[in-house]
C-alpha cells in the first residue's frame, strides 16, 4: 500500500435504542423506536495509524443511558493497536461521546478546529440546552493538553497526513469536522456528526442536537460534495454501518468493520 492510502475501520463500543422523534427535527408522526451505534475510527498503513474520536468512558455514557459495550481502546486492541502508542487523535467535535478518553491516548496529539474550542470555552456554555451534549471534565482535560502543547489546532480543510485531510462542516456544533480518506476504494469520508445517519445526507434529514440548523442543511451538502457518491459517505452513528460492511474477521463480526472496502450494498 502506498504511503497516503489507508485501510479504514470502524469500532464500535456502544449503542441506545432511540425515538425518532428524540433524535430528528420534526421527529415522526409515529415516533418509531430509532437504534443508534456510537463509533471510534482507525486510519492505517505501514507508516501511520491515525485514531478518530476517542468514545464516552463507561460512567458518563451510562448516567446518559447509553449502554457501553467496550471500552475504545479495548476496540483498538483488537486490531493489534495500543492506544497508549497512538501518535494523532483526530476529535471531530468536543461531545461527550467523541472525546471522553482522553487520557488513555498519553503520547498523541489531538487534532481539533480553532472554533470547536472556542464553543466550549465561551459564551455559548451559558445556556444548557446548548453545553448538554459536552462533559465538563472532557474540556478541562484537552485545555490542558493545548497547555501541555498536545493540541494541534486547525482551521476549515487542512492535511493531517498525506493522504488524510479534515474538513470543517458546522451545525451540529461550531467546529464539527469531517475526516477524508485516501483509500484503495478511492475517497472515503468520515462524516462522523456532520451525519448521524445515511438518511441525513440522503435526505436532509436534520438531527435534533444543532447549534444551526441552516450550517447544518449546508453542511449535508457540502459533505457530499467531498466523496464520488454516498456510498463513499460512512455516517457518524448509523447501525447500518455494520451492516454494509465486512468484519477484518469473523470474530470480529458486528464489532469492527472495514471502509476500505466497497459496501456490500452498492445501491446506497
Amino acid at each position: 500500500m502506498d504511503d497516503d492510502r489507508y485501510e479504514i475501520f470502524a469500532i464500535k463500543y456502544g449503542e441506545r435504542m432511540g425515538q425518532r422523534g428524540s433524535i430528528f427535527v420534526h421527529g415522526d408522526p409515529h415516533d418509531a423506536p430509532l437504534a443508534m451505534d456510537y463509533f471510534i475510527w482507525v486510519i492505517r498503513n505501514h507508516v501511520r495509524t491515525i485514531v478518530v474520536d476517542v468514545g464516552y468512558g463507561r460512567a458518563e455514557g451510562e448516567r446518559r443511558g447509553r449502554t457501553y459495550l467496550r471500552s475504545p481502546t479495548e476496540g483498538l486492541a483488537m486490531l493489534n493497536i495500543d492506544a497508549k502508542e497512538i501518535k494523532d487523535v483526530i476529535i471531530t467535535h468536543m461531545h461527550y461521546d467523541h472525546a471522553g478518553n482522553l487520557e488513555q491516548f498519553p503520547k498523541a496529539r489531538f487534532h481539533i478546529q480553532d472554533t470547536e474550542m472556542a464553543l466550549v470555552t465561551g459564551r455559548a456554555m451559558t445556556h444548557p440546552s446548548l453545553r448538554h451534549s459536552f462533559h465538563l471534565n472532557d474540556v478541562v482535560d484537552m485545555v490542558r493538553l493545548i497547555y501541555g502543547d498536545r493540541v494541534i489546532f486547525h482551521d476549515g480543510e487542512e492535511i493531517i497526513a498525506p493522504g488524510v485531510t479534515v474538513h470543517h462542516l458546522p451545525g451540529h456544533t461550531r467546529g464539527m469536522q469531517a475526516v477524508r480518506v485516501k483509500s484503495p476504494r478511492g475517497p472515503v469520508v468520515l462524516a462522523s456528526d456532520v451525519a448521524h445517519y445515511y438518511e441525513s445526507f440522503e435526505q436532509e434529514t436534520p438531527f435534533l442536537t444543532h447549534e444551526d440548523l441552516f450550517q447544518m442543511l449546508e453542511s449535508y451538502r457540502n459533505l457530499r460534495a467531498l466523496a464520488p457518491d454516498n456510498c463513499h459517505i460512512v455516517p457518524g452513528h448509523d447501525p447500518l454501518v455494520m451492516q454494509r460492511y465486512p468484519a477484518p474477521r469473523p470474530e470480529l463480526q458486528d464489532v469492527v468493520v472495514r471502509l476500505d472496502v466497497p459496501p456490500k450494498d452498492d445501491k446506497i
